[in-house]
Parts: structure tokens; sequence; C-alpha cells
């Protein structure tokens, strides 16, 4: 989804309360905007009703993911393109809404720097060594995929071709140029003869399973066998498919040594530098990954649409489930899941909600919560529930306070603190060790961002905020100066495709990692053979246009990141079931229960060493 926000907006002039079903025209001043990236501009957006009056009413505004923000009346642009802010009014069930879209073009600013980096090894006469630009504005953020133009002072010692693969053919000295919009970074070589007389690769096993990493180490050595350390290594490989299949045009990936494949087949990895090459041939075999499920029991509700659902341990010792609701009037429901054959229901909750949006349970099964959107008065927050009875829960308390009001997306449970969302903007975190009397300890909200979903794993608070990435907070770990009642930021990691919507925690013991599973949320298909309706499903369908309304498509990757180190992370692989979109993650026993929009559950083998 888009950044959806439930706005209230502010008219200079007489505002007369109205409901939202009133509203016949919607205006924005101005009609227009021409930014440059990093910028903001206010947008003023006026609503009126029947007889032209301005009102003051919730409206729905959206910028196009990753490129544009709106908060506060104000527009802020990340990225160059041709977009559009998008407002839409909330009728009443039934109702059309009225909607407006607002052009915005977005130019870059200019690059102020541009500076060329390559690996840490010696350039030797006959070698290859890649080079890489970084171009940075005057407010030093980077511009991504910048139109390069390469040139070498001496193409008798080096060329550079038109990725930046300098090639050096001779001796001496020579600089590296890489020019952008007119502004030149440099890099100077001393370019040697190669002293490499030997190549050796090392830690390569002879049969291993598609999906399993080889790490491979390329020893270069001189002429009286000393290592040479510093010397520049290609890496490729050779494929030979085994006789039952045809291979899909790329096999298998290599990077710095380290080799996946995905298909069997012999595969020889090559490495090579200036003087000497070493080559090293396996056998990858079917990893035979696939399962096979049984559909053992189904707990069956066809009044409502269900949302979110949690399962635990109740402290009778049975396993319970509750479900939430869209737009059920509140509902909430609650299942006996002890034997999976006969699931059954045991009770309901209702609470003043039009949707029950997201369901927690603390770890020891003291208590529960339900989140709220749509309360009568307008109140929304989180109701926590005492599970004294698990299959017959009551209603301990509510709160509502501290941002919570405007509608609780996501939760985390401990058992001691509940994690709520506020508006999309903060979390809030609340004291239930007396559930009857909830009280506020402290919030945090991470600037320009805005967060999704949350996750508490040994004292940090791992939350996923779309274009920012995955953001890191300690609330009583212990080595970051954070507590309960101070958060204090660790790090963040952004992800290229700027939508991280969901991210779970999860300690792999086969290899000792730490490992974050981030998933991206993007509801739309720009680009690709089917685009869906547009980039906002919740506006009329426009037959003229094609855009709007249901089905919507989906797409986006679910993301695996070592965070062994949280001040050192570093992305492993990605996995992507390319005609769907990723929602909800949950990892057990190195299996990854993937929940996708359109398409169902994906189990997929998160096993062992982790690459592509």
């Amino acid at each position: 989804m888009k950044h959806s926000l439930l706005v209230l907006t502010m008219i200079a002039a007489a505002v007369v309360p109205c409901a939202a079903q009133t509203v016949t025209r919607i205006e924005a001043q101005p009609e227009q905007l021409q930014m440059r990236a990093g910028e903001s501009a206010d947008l003023v957006i006026l609503a009126f009703d029947q007889s032209g009056q301005a009102v003051s009413t919730p409206l729905r505004i959206s910028g196009a993911r990753g490129a544009l923000q709106f908060a506060d009346g104000r527009v802020t642009a990340l990225r160059a393109g041709d977009f559009e802010v998008f407002v839409s009014s909330v009728p009443q069930d039934g109702g059309e809404p009225v909607t407006l879209n607002i052009p915005v073009h977005v130019a870059w600013p200019a690059v102020s720097s541009v500076r060329i980096h390559t690996a840490d090894v010696r350039l030797f006469e006959g070698a290859r060594v890649a080079h890489e630009v970084v171009a940075a504005h005057a407010d030093g953020s980077a511009r991504p995929y910048p139109g390069i133009t390469w040139s070498s002072s001496d193409e008798t010692i080096a060329t550079v071709d038109a990725f930046g693969n300098v090639r050096a053919i001779g001796t001496g000295m020579v600089t590296i140029n890489a020019m952008i919009e007119g502004v030149t970074g440099a890099l100077t070589h001393t370019v040697v003869a190669s002293p490499v007389r030997s190549l050796a690769l090392t830690m390569g096993q002879e049969q291993v399973r598609t999906g399993d990493v080889q790490g491979f180490v390329a020893i270069a050595r001189d002429e009286s066998g000393a290592i040479v350390e510093d010397a520049p290594i290609s890496w490729s490989y050779v494929y030979q498919p085994d006789d039952s299949i045809v291979a899909p045009s790329g096999p298998a990936q290599m990077l710095g040594g380290r080799m996946v494949a995905d298909v069997p087949g012999v595969y020889t990895a090559v490495a090579s530098t200036s003087g000497a090459s070493a080559e090293f041939s396996f056998r990858v075999i079917p990893r035979n990954a696939v399962r096979k499920l049984e559909v053992v029991g189904q707990g069956t509700e066809d009044r409502i649409f269900t949302t979110d659902f949690w399962i635990w341990q109740g402290v009778d010792g049975r396993d319970y489930a509750m479900t939430g609701s869209k737009f059920g009037d509140g509902v909430s429901m609650v299942w006996d899941v002890t034997d999976p054959g006969n699931i059954f229901k045991t009770d309901s909750v209702f609470v003043d909600a039009r949707t029950t949006n997201d369901i927690k349970v603390s770890p020891d099964g003291r208590y529960g919560a339900l989140s709220r959107e749509g309360a009568s008065n307008r109140r929304n927050g989180v109701v926590i529930l005492d599970l004294a009875d698990p299959g017959h829960p009551v209603v301990a308390s509510t709160f509502e306070g501290n941002g919570v009001t405007g509608g609780v997306h996501n939760m985390f449970a401990t058992d001691d603190y509940l994690f709520a969302l506020a508006g999309g903007d903060k979390y809030v975190i609340i004291d239930v060790r007396d559930i009857y009397q909830p009280k506020f300890i402290s919030e945090y909200n991470h600037p320009n961002s805005r967060v999704h979903d949350i996750w508490v794993h040994d004292g940090l608070v791992y939350s996923a905020e779309w274009e920012t990435g995955v953001v890191v907070v300690d609330v009583g770990n212990g080595k970051y100066g954070g507590s309960i009642e101070n958060p204090e930021f660790v790090t963040s990691f952004p992800l290229s495709t700027g939508s991280t919507h969901a991210v779970f925690p999860y300690y792999q013991e086969s290899t000792g990692r730490f490992l974050l599973i981030a998933g991206d949320e993007r509801v739309q298909r720009q680009g690709l053979a089917w685009e869906g309706t547009g980039s906002d499903h919740r506006q009329q369908y426009d037959p003229l246009t094609g855009k709007g309304g249901y089905p919507r498509a989906t797409s986006g990757y679910i993301q695996i990141i070592d965070f062994t180190d949280p001040m050192n992370p570093e992305q492993l692989a990605r996995y992507e079931v390319s005609e769907y979109g990723t929602h909800n993650i949950w990892v057990e026993d190195d299996v990854l229960y993937q929940a996708y929009y359109e398409g169902g559950v994906r189990m997929v083998d998160i096993s062992g060493d982790l690459m592509g």
C-alpha cells in the first residue's frame, strides 16, 4: 500500500463541519508542483460541499511510494520523475469518493561531486579491475544510476570501457576519469608488471546441492612462492547442464569467490589474474526441497473478512487462535486449535470498531491486544484482553492516548510491554504489567520516516519503515545505551526496493548468524506485463483509463540480511515470486513461511549459507 494518511484539511476560511459524503469537489493550491529531489513544498488541499463552501472533512492523501511523501501539508520529493499526489474523500459505505490527482514534476538537483572507488587491490599489467562511482548532490544525497562518461589519461597504459572496467595494457602512472553532468572525479593508478606466477583455488567441494553456497579462496603466489596479497582476481564460471534439463540463461551466480547454482549440472569456477588462472569443477545435484502438504483442518468463517490472526498456548495448556475482521463491526473470533483436525470456535469478542486490524498475544499467554480502526467516537487505539480463561477473553482496558487515537495498524506484545504503532508515524510503548491500568512509558519516532511493522527481540526493536528500510532501536538490550523508558537509535539499513513493509528477526543455528527477513509491499506492477488497475485500488474504476478499483496487482521481494553485527549489516539474498507481492512473514526451523497477496503461502528453504 502507499502511504495513506487520514488527514483533516485545515481551511483558512470559515470551516463548516460536515459529513464526508457532502464533499462534491476537491481543489489543490497550487494545482501542480515542480520540484527538485530533496525539496519540500506547501500543498493546500481544499474540500467543498454542494453550495461551494469549504468544509472540514477527512481525506485520504498518498504519494507515489519512494518518490513523494506528504505530511503536515507539505510534499517532499525523493526522486526525479513525473508523479501524482492522490487525494480522495472518505464517503459512507456504498458511496463514491470524490478524487483529485495533483501532477508533480521532480528533477534532480545538480551533481556537486563525483568519487571513483574500487576494490583494495593493485592494478597489474594485463589485469582488469572494475571501478564504481558515487555522484553526490550538494545536500549529500546520492544520484542513482548517473550517466557516466569514462576516460583514461593514457590509453597506452590502461583503457576503460563504458561500464568502468579498467584494463591495464602497459606500465606507468595513469588517471581514470568519470564525468557526470560536467563534474569530474579522478583516480590515479601506478600500473606495475604482474608478480603473479601461479594461482590456486581452495575451499571448494566436489558435490553440492542447488542453493548451497560454495566459498572459494584464490591464492596468488609470485616466483618465489610468496603470497601476493593484493592481486586483482576476476571470477567467472563454465556450466555443463545435466542431460535431463535445458538450463536457463543464468544457471548460477558468482560474486567475489562466492558461488551458488540454481540448477543441477557440472560447474567450473574460474579465477584469473594477470599471469595466472585456476579452475575448480564440481557437480551440483537437485536439492529435493519440495515437500507434500496436507490440509488437516479448517476453521470456517463465512460472514466476515478476516484480517490478521495470532496463535498461542493458553495458560490452561491448550492451543488457541484469534482472528480479526475487516468491516466486521469490531468482532474477533477465538478458536481452539489444540487438535488441528478438529478446530472449533470457542467465543467472540466485540469492540467498538469497524475493523480489528492486528492481534497479538504476550509470550506468557497472560493478555492479548486488538488494534482498532473506525471506532464510532474516532478514538481507536488498542483494546487489551484478559486471557486468564483463554477460550473466553474479556476486555480488560483500552489505551487511546499518545497518538494511537487515529488508528493502530500493527503491534508487538512482550510479557510486560505492548508496542503499538501510532498513525504510521511512530510507535508508543505501553506498560501492561497491570492490564487493567495500562500506562504510557515512552515512544520512538524516526525522523522523516513512516513505520508499518515492528518486532521486538532481545531488547531491540526492529521496525519496517518503507523507504528508510529497517530501523533498529535499543529498548533494553544493554549494548547501545537504550532502555524501555528511553529508546536509543542503534542503526538503520535501507533496502534497494524502498518498500520495506514487514520484518522478522531470526537466529540461524546452522550458521550462527542472526538474520533479518524483510518483506516489500508494492501494490503495483509498474513496467511489468500486468500492471494492474493503477496505483490506488480504493479509487473508483475508470473505464476510460483502466485505472482504479479491483483487482489490484502486487510485486515485491523477500530480502535476507545478516544482522549478526548490527553496525555492519550485509544483505545476503532475496527471494521473489515474480507474479505476486509479499505480505506477512514467519520463519521456523530454517523454513520461511511467506504470505503473498494473490499467491497464497509459499514455504521456502533458507537453511545454511545464503546468496543470490
